[in-house]
């Protein structure tokens, strides 16, 4: 501390300390930050505020560098530790005094201050004018002169003051009090420019403007002169140093007033403390000079509070934001102003809610005008996230007040509580930032709407944004967890967050109004800040049964499909557990976080996903029209309708922009790896909880699983494992890569298990989807998963349970119960046969395959529904083949084709594009089952030689060899037959395949007994054919050749049989089939059936043909009596025959 001056006068401090907050005429407040991301300011290294700014990277300077936005990834605790690490007076530039005379005066003031251990009144007042800029000796520039407080003094000395703090009070309040006057008598216009003040960089893209700046002044557009002349306090309107002037639509506005004026005048002095304490810290802590240096910051932090009030000039409306938010949103307040301000006035409710509720208020208006097409959206977040951390002993006391808002909660006033919720509550606007283009076409149109938009250009700016996103939602993270840590506001803050869920259950729906729930934008942020919650959960800790809890938040509905249970059965169940209100222990914290992240995802990222695989079918659906209207152009473009088309081509063109620009949008807040990762490991921890639930043994769980389904299992909501399938299922399709992480292991083991116990789960389309996760992950579909695909197939549960499960489900999907039964067995088919035909590569499985090929009724089952599969699939293909062979044709013959009726034409064209959709399906479909065919009939013969499937197999395969070779076979020459998946060769080769891999006496017999597609002439056009395309070697032919004599013989004897057996009698006779029995059974209707016949029947439906009762093979009884007359009368016949 200088020793006192000759005249004893209290020097004013140096031009150069002026902190430069006040404000002319519509004065924009910028942040701190340069675009260098280097902050300008007087905080200190030791204490930068928790409300200065972190790095300002504007989005188009990262899209132009993709390395530095490579470099982007940084958290916010890296960042403020970074900040706290800046050199804090890099952005003040002393014009008056140059570096070397500056560091000997630094070292003169050091040693000055070494030997003067005690500080006089004398120089005690002396420092408290220079930190406060006054004088009440004589007027000065750079200095207030005190007029009442120099008459008091001159008075009396003595009684000017009681100590230190009441000197301080009285200095300010006089100050205030001169600032309340006319501009005539403005305290603040001695206080000249002597020094650079403070540049407060640019931050671009601000367009956020608080309070309309005042009519009177100048322009915003540059510096104004107003009342307060050319002060130093007026840096936020002034360019300095290689700062250049920036608009003031770019930046935050500050309302021009006498309040503002008070603020800057307050808030420098609060800042000169600091830089006092800098520069003589060992002085400065000295106990009384370090009391005094507290007390000009308390009273500093005090008159503020009054300011604030209107307590000095007029009070403010509680609607008008506070004039504090936009030094807030500037981020250049001085380190610990606003945890002071916090301090001084939370012990006073009321004149802390006066205080903060205004600045709530402000943050709120200011987020709802923000956007990610900028940098903006930092500010508001940054600032409420560190008034929620802002605590004292255990209370955070703005964390109170967030949640004492009459928003903070509302109730439900309309059905779209689920938009309600987001517009109305406090968080809602916070939480609303997206970057969807549903939610906000800002984005989109900024960044992903230029014609010279690149693959790498769209990459980079992704990557960017998708850093946005993270840095909004650890803002978002830290004011919600701040909320939660603080003891009087968690269950108010559980609360809201139940309401979330329980306000939006619709966004769940197939189909639902966006109107009436929140958006998707919304809806992410919340799941990310609860993904982050969850985290650390242990998995001990969570309460399986809270679903089930009287206390439950979660509004589950009665109604939502259960996994195993029935309504009834859930609803005895409930009453049972309930009797006993003893047995529920009170919820704690980690359960209802838990449950509440897994509803949130039912209700965020699945119908996300869905939305946006409705996008791409939109997507493909208008790319297929504009390029049939493109492609038929020269046929409208002279016709009536041509301008029609051309209107219609512009709206579809126009459309698909909007929904490619959509896309990407939507890619960036989706299919961003981190989320899908996140949500990948906490479906991983559902898992284990779900697992452990049906076997406490977990993870070393054993198969089968325990025929009785615990009764809390069976009770879950369906979608609980529903939506991991489906999840999965997108990641699988549109993120592959994020399935490499260690959490796979235990989604592999839930798949091979709930596929194996399909007694578990009443719904089999939810195991159809179990099933379908598999088909995708097969490196034949999706060669990026071939890593989770072998966990799968070496999995140890895998290799004796999944075969035989799978094959069981082929079967059982013959009957779902649905109306669209019939083709959804088709594709669940299809995706079995694509993973039997990978599993029978592994030699664990194969040894699996072959047991079950041996063991009987079950593989029986499996080829009767491959034989009826691939006698549906290829007749329809085939078909639809011969459709579009004839359209073809047709419009090949063009001068016919020209005099059909336009309406006509565009008919048949209508025709074939269905045909050919239809064909390519079902080719694929029949293809994949009879490549299933030819492999099992390499491997096994014997059980498709049984009576009741060899005759069936003979007789599609018949039917098939007629369809390609027959007569009719021309009929099915179509253009470009590859376009269909259709190769005539490879399924002629397979088909004859199967007749030679079953070539035996009974399959001849079997081929000789279809009357109604076998002829010689078929099988030696066959012959023909394959001879002529070298489908087969001449070995190969030769051998089907000799099978064809032997069936010829067979049917010769079959001819003669037919003529004796003619007139047997009606008893003798099977009922459905009018065929002489050989093994007659009788059914428990009292009806009798030959066995081979009724054995058929119940392959396909196990019921009573006659009344649909239930029906087994072992409820057939033998009737012997019946089958010796039979066989009586058929010697008899032959006896009288060769008589």
């Amino acid at each position: 501390l200088p020793g006192p001056s000759v005249s004893n006068q209290p020097m004013p401090p140096a031009a150069s300390q002026s902190l430069g907050l006040n404000v002319h005429s519509g004065t924009p407040a910028t942040s701190p930050m340069g675009t260098s991301g280097v902050a300008f300011g007087s905080q200190s290294s030791e204490g930068v505020s928790s409300l200065s700014s972190s790095p300002s990277n504007s989005l188009e300077t990262r899209s132009q560098s993709l390395s530095r936005s490579q470099s982007m990834d940084i958290d916010t605790a890296s960042c403020e530790k970074s900040m706290s690490q800046v050199d804090v007076d890099s952005g003040i530039e002393n014009m008056e005094v140059e570096d070397s005379d500056r560091r000997e005066k630094r070292n003169l003031t050091e040693k000055e201050a070494a030997s003067n251990s005690d500080v006089s009144e004398e120089q005690a007042l002396q420092l408290m004018c220079k930190v406060l800029r006054v004088s009440w000796k004589e007027q000065d520039r750079d200095v207030i002169f005190l007029p009442s407080v120099a008459a008091e003094f001159q008075q009396n000395p003595k009684d000017v003051y009681a100590d230190f703090k009441d000197l301080i009070s009285q200095i300010l309040m006089e100050v205030l009090t001169m600032c309340t006057r006319s501009p005539i008598h403005n305290p603040f216009a001695s206080l000249t420019a002597t020094s650079q003040p403070i540049a407060a960089a640019k931050s671009p893209n601000y367009r956020l403007t608080l309070v309309q700046p005042s009519s009177q002044g100048g322009s915003p557009m540059g510096p104004s002169t107003t009342s307060l002349g050319d002060s130093s306090m007026s840096s936020l309107g002034a360019c300095g140093g290689s700062m250049s002037c920036s608009s003031a639509s770019d930046r935050f506005t500050i309302e021009t007033c006498k309040e503002t004026e008070m603020l800057n005048y307050l808030i420098e002095r609060f800042d000169s403390v600091g830089m006092e304490e800098r520069k003589a810290p060992k002085m400065c802590s000295q106990p009384n000079v370090s009391l005094l240096l507290s007390n000009i910051r308390s009273q500093c932090i005090s008159h503020v509070a009054l300011v604030l009030q209107g307590a000095l000039t007029q009070p403010r409306s509680s609607l008008q934001p506070s004039l504090l938010v936009p030094y807030m949103l500037c981020r250049n307040l001085p380190y610990g102003f606003i945890q002071e301000l916090v301090r001084i006035t939370h012990q006073e409710e009321e004149v802390f809610k006066q205080i903060f509720l205004p600045i709530l208020h402000g943050l709120t208006l200011a987020v709802k005008e923000c956007s990610f097409d900028s940098d903006n959206f930092k500010f508001p977040l940054m600032a409420l996230a560190e008034l929620c951390e802002i605590k004292f002993g255990k209370s955070h006391p703005v964390c109170t007040l967030v949640t004492s808002l009459p928003l903070w909660s509302p109730k439900s006033l309309s059905p779209g509580s689920g938009r309600e919720i987001q517009r109305l509550s406090f968080l809602g606007a916070f939480f609303s930032l997206s970057v969807f283009a549903e939610d906000d076409s800002k984005v989109g149109d900024k960044y992903f709407s230029g014609p010279a938009i690149t693959m790498e250009n769209t990459r980079v700016v992704s990557q960017s944004l998708q850093h946005y996103l993270e840095s909004a939602r650890g803002d978002l993270f830290k004011i919600l967890h701040n909320i939660l840590l603080n003891g009087e506001t968690r269950d108010l803050a559980l609360n809201y967050m139940a309401a979330l869920v329980n306000y939006n259950v619709k966004k769940a729906q197939m189909q639902t109004n966006d109107n009436l729930v929140s958006t998707d934008g919304f809806m992410l942020n919340f799941l990310w800040v609860l993904q982050q919650l969850s985290m650390k959960i242990k998995l001990e800790t969570v309460d399986p049964y809270y679903i089930f809890h009287p206390r439950c938040r979660l509004a589950v509905s009665p109604e939502e499909t259960r996994l195993k249970a029935t309504m009834e059965e859930l609803k005895t169940w409930l009453a049972e557990l309930h009797e006993d209100s003893s047995k529920f222990s009170d919820p704690k914290f980690p359960t209802e976080c838990f449950f509440l992240t897994l509803h949130t995802h039912h209700l965020s990222i699945l119908p996300s996903c869905r939305r946006y695989i409705r996008r791409l079918r939109a997507i493909r659906e208008l790319n297929r029209t504009v390029e049939e209207l493109k492609n038929s152009e020269s046929q409208w473009k002279d016709s009536p309708l041509a301008s029609r088309h051309r209107e219609m081509l512009k709206r579809c063109k126009t459309q698909l922009k909007k929904l490619v620009r959509a896309k990407a949008c939507a890619d960036v807040g989706l299919l961003d790896e981190n989320l899908l990762r996140r949500s990948l490991q906490f479906y991983s921890t559902v898992i284990q909880l779900i697992l452990r639930m049906v076997d406490p043994a977990y993870p070393n769980i054993t198969m089968p699983l325990n025929p009785d389904v615990p009764k809390s299992f069976a009770a879950l909501p369906e979608f609980y494992i529903e939506d991991v399938a489906e999840f999965l299922l997108f990641v699988v399709q549109y993120s592959p890569q994020v399935l490499y992480e260690p959490c796979v292991q235990d989604i592999v083991t839930f798949l091979v298990v709930f596929i194996c116990s399909q007694n578990y789960i009443r719904n089999p389309y939810l195991i159809a989807k179990l099933v379908e996760v598999l088909f995708v992950t097969n490196p034949a579909v999706q060669p990026r998963t071939q890593r989770f695909f072998e966990m799968m197939e070496n999995h140890p549960l895998s290799i004796k349970q999944l075969v035989p499960a799978l094959m069981k489900f082929y079967t059982d999907v013959e009957h779902t119960g649905a109306t669209s039964e019939f083709y959804d067995k088709f594709t669940i088919r299809y995706h079995i046969s694509t993973i039997f035909k990978s599993l029978w590569q592994n030699i664990g499985h194969h040894g699996t395959f072959m047991e079950e090929f041996n063991s009987g009724k079950q593989f029986v089952r499996y080829i009767n529904m491959l034989i009826n599969d691939t006698t549906f699939l290829l007749d329809e293909s085939l078909e639809s083949l011969k459709r579009i062979h004839e359209v073809q044709e047709e419009m090949k013959n063009k001068e016919q084709w020209e005099q059909l009726p336009r309406d006509q034409q565009q008919s048949r064209q209508s025709q074939l594009t269905q045909d050919e959709r239809v064909s390519r399906s079902y080719l694929a479909l029949a293809t994949e089952t009879v490549e299933m065919f030819h492999i099992l009939t390499k491997q096994v013969q014997k059980p498709f030689l049984r009576p009741e499937l060899g005759p069936r197999l003979a007789a599609m395969l018949n039917f098939n060899l007629q369809q390609l070779c027959g007569p009719k076979c021309r009929d099915l020459k179509v253009e470009n037959p590859e376009k269909y998946g259709f190769e005539p060769k490879k399924l002629l080769d397979q088909l004859t395949d199967i007749y030679l891999q079953l070539d035996c006496a009974r399959f001849a017999k079997a081929i000789a007994d279809d009357q109604r597609s076998y002829s010689r002439e078929l099988f030696e056009e066959v012959i023909s054919k394959m001879r002529k395309a070298g489908i087969k070697s001449s070995i190969a032919i030769e051998k089907f050749k000799l099978l064809s004599e032997k069936v010829e013989e067979i049917v010769a004897k079959n001819s003669q049989s037919e003529m004796d057996y003619s007139d047997a009698p009606d008893e003798f006779k099977d009922p459905l089939m009018d065929t002489l029995m050989t093994d007659p059974v009788i059914l428990p209707s009292g009806n009798v059936m030959d066995r081979s016949i009724i054995l058929r029947h119940l392959l396909n439906s196990p019921t009573d043909p006659f009344n649909r009762q239930p029906l087994t093979e072992s409820m057939l009884e033998s009737v012997p009596e019946l089958k010796e007359r039979i066989h009586a009368w058929m010697r008899e016949k032959q006896s009288g025959r060769l008589v």
